[in-house]
Order: structure tokens, then C-alpha cells, then sequence
């Protein structure tokens, strides 16, 4: 399977620079991870080594500033990334949540200090980071949760559970949505960073989940029983900011599940011409029958439509005008129409697209979590409707 790199011409953010991580990038894939994609689906999880090797080349943390050991880039490197990850059809590494979510919740909320101290270990991939919201009882309603943060004296005890978590087996930084004042609904939620590990007293990983998408990735459990964290790991100036912080950082994280689904788009289209125009049927090639010339005609027409959406909203953010409606229009308009066009591409494989012998099998299954993570779309339509 062959790619393309993206082009100034193509993306109108792109430049020279971006290009050339954008090269970089599809190296480290090739070379780096798709060979030991099998294993990792296989385990459940990546090697760990993977995000150094990743750090070492500098493709984590490009977009913070040098002076905490980041590339000093924009959050279009970033998105050039996690677009050749698609394009590798690898999703055992979960950069999104590592450099694209949590790095950015402690460059904006986080102390000097805990910064100086957090930070470099992320960018160079010593550590991995996750992000733990999501509750047994409680998804997309984050005032629903109930995992408890109690001040004591210069600690917070923090109990409860939580599932879904992203780079759970692997994280050894995660930050906890947590209650620290349970009478105050929304304004009663803060955000506590925990340094980890399996000797850590208080913390516990759970199953890996077996999921049937993006199986190479942990996506774990994880518990807490009264898990003493320093007081001043609490993100922000003061409790109760959590909500709020989720709330501004939220917007980024729906941009890179629009930028993923835009990526597995194109990818899609590319896999089934490619097939479709050397499968043979009824005497001639697939691509011949009138259906799946205009199966793939509505497929590239989707596809181009949403990279001109996406490449609009990549500007906006860039000068720090993505608003929250446009940013869910993105997240929902987008993974929807990835789902769409999986399952239109999957069909002209007919047996085949049901095996994992050809990407688009991966492809598929491993879009139909964009719907609900980052967010539900249901959700993503009435953040849309509040905007009206």
C-alpha cells in the first residue's frame, strides 16, 4: 500500500516544515510499528519502548514550547502526525491522548514546577500519559462522576474507578477527573495529576478491554483506593476548575478525532480503487461496474468535502478561533461520514472486506469508536443546538 505525502498544495496550512515531519513521521510507522502491529494486537497493548523511540525522534510534544522540551511547533504538527498514523492503519499507539490531550491539559493548567518536572519525561517518551474521565456509571455526563479526591493535609486521597482509559496498562502519568466537593455538581469537579506505576499503594489497572476496533491499544480499568497524591498536583489555581478545564480543552480533542476520520476517508478510497480496479468480475475489472464507480465517486466526494471542512477548522484553531459548535460539527459531521464511507468501501471488497487480509477490515472496525469517543456524537449535536 502506497501513501502520499500531504502537500502545501493540498492543505493550505501546510508548509515545508510540515512536509518534512509529515516524511518523518511515516518512517517511524513503517519502520517502527506496523511490523510489530500482530503482537501488540495480540497482547493488548504496545511496547513501551515505542514511545521513546518516538520521543527520540521528536514526534511527541511538538507543538509545546522548547522550553519544556517540546519541538516549540503548533498543534498543525500535531495533526500531521496523528493523520500518518491513520494513514499507517495503526492505532496501537494512543498519540492522541499522549501528546495531542494530556500534554496540553499540563501546559495550560499545570505549575512551573510540576511542568519542568512532567513535561520532558512525556515529550521524550520515558513516560506515557492517559486521561482518566470516564466512569463505569458515568461517560459523557462528567458531572455524573464519582470518584472522591479528600484534602488530607498536604495530600489528596483519591477513590474510585474508572474505565475506558486510554494508555492505561501503560501510563505512568494520569490525570484524574475527580469530585473534590460532591454538593457542587459541576463547580465540585477537579482535575489531580497522579504519578504511577504497579508498586504505586492505591492504584490498581484493571482488564484490558477486548474491543473490537484498535485492539493493539490499552484500553483499560483502572482503581483507586485512597491514592495519596501531593496537593500540588491539582490542576489549576484552585478546586473546583475541572469541569471548566475539560470544557476548554475538549474542542482540540474533538479536532483530532475530525482530523482521524478525514485521514481514514481518504485512506478508505485509496485501499478500494487500488482493489478494485485489479479484482476481476463478470470478465472485467470491479472498478468497470457502474455501482462501484459511483459507490467511490459519493466516497472521494465525502471525503474531499470533509478535508475542506477540516482544513478550515485546523485554520481556525491555528489563530485560536475554533469555537466549541464548530469544533463538535467537526467531531460528529465527520466520524459519521467515516463510518459511512468504511462500510460503502468495505462492501465493494464483498468476502474479502470481512478479513483481515486487507486494510479496510481495520479500517472499519476501528472507525466506529470515533462516534463516541472525545465525546458522543448525541452529545456533539446538542452542543450544536445550544449554538443555535
Amino acid at each position: 500500500m502506497t501513501t502520499t505525502a500531504p502537500t502545501a498544495e493540498k492543505h493550505p496550512w501546510m508548509d515545508e516544515d510540515l512536509a518534512a515531519v509529515s516524511e518523518l513521521a511515516r518512517k517511524f510507522f513503517e519502520k517502527e510499528v506496523t511490523p510489530h502491529t500482530e503482537r501488540f494486537v495480540q497482547q493488548g497493548y504496545p511496547d513501551r519502548d515505542v514511545y521513546r523511540k518516538a520521543g527520540d525522534l521528536g514526534l511527541l510534544g511538538m507543538s509545546i514550547p522548547e522550553e519544556y522540551s517540546g519541538g516549540g511547533g503548533t498543534f498543525a504538527h500535531e495533526i500531521v502526525l496523528f493523520t500518518e498514523q491513520v494513514r499507517a492503519c495503526e492505532s496501537s499507539l494512543q498519540l492522541g491522548v499522549h501528546t495531542g490531550v494530556v500534554l496540553h491539559y499540563l501546559l495550560a493548567y499545570a505549575g512551573e514546577d510540576q511542568k519542568r518536572r512532567w513535561l520532558p519525561k512525556l515529550t521524550s517518551g520515558e513516560w506515557v500519559g492517559a486521561i482518566a474521565m470516564t466512569e463505569p456509571g458515568a461517560g459523557s455526563d462528567l458531572q455524573g462522576i464519582t470518584t472522591r479526591a479528600v484534602r488530607d493535609g498536604d495530600h489528596y486521597l483519591v477513590s474510585g474507578a474508572k474505565t475506558f482509559i486510554s494508555n492505561g496498562h501503560n501510563c505512568d502519568l494520569v490525570i484524574i477527573a475527580a469530585k473534590t466537593d460532591p454538593s457542587k455538581g459541576a463547580a465540585g469537579v477537579s482535575l489531580i495529576v497522579a504519578e504511577v506505576s504497579d508498586e504505586t499503594p492505591g492504584f490498581e489497572r484493571g482488564r484490558i478491554l477486548d474491543k473490537i476496533g484498535q485492539k493493539g491499544q490499552d484500553t483499560t480499568e483502572l482503581f483507586f483506593d485512597n491514592l495519596k497524591v501531593p496537593a500540588q498536583h491539582l490542576l489549576g489555581a484552585s478546586e473546583g476548575l475541572g469541569f471548566y478545564q475539560l470544557m476548554e480543552q475538549l474542542p482540540q480533542e474533538r479536532l483530532i478525532a475530525a482530523a482521524a476520520a478525514v485521514a481514514s476517508m481518504e485512506l478508505a478510497v485509496e485501499v478500494t480503487t487500488e482493489y478494485t480496479k485489479t479484482r476481476m468480475a463478470f470478465g472485467k475489472p470491479l472498478f468497470a461496474l457502474q455501482n462501484t464507480r459511483f459507490e467511490l465517486a459519493h466516497c472521494a466526494s465525502v471525503a474531499q468535502i470533509g478535508r475542506v471542512f477540516l482544513d478550515d477548522c485546523i485554520a481556525k484553531h491555528l489563530r485560536g478561533e475554533l469555537d466549541v459548535a464548530t469544533a463538535a460539527m467537526a467531531k460528529y459531521w465527520l466520524t459519521e461520514q467515516q463510518c459511512d464511507v468504511a462500510t460503502r468501501c468495505l462492501q465493494l471488497f464483498g468476502g474479502y472486506g470481512y478479513t483481515m487480509e486487507y486494510p479496510i477490515a481495520k479500517i472499519f472496525t476501528d472507525s466506529r469508536i470515533q462516534k463516541i469517543y472525545a465525546g458522543a456524537n448525541e452529545v456533539m449535536k446538542e452542543l450544536i443546538a445550544r449554538s443555535l
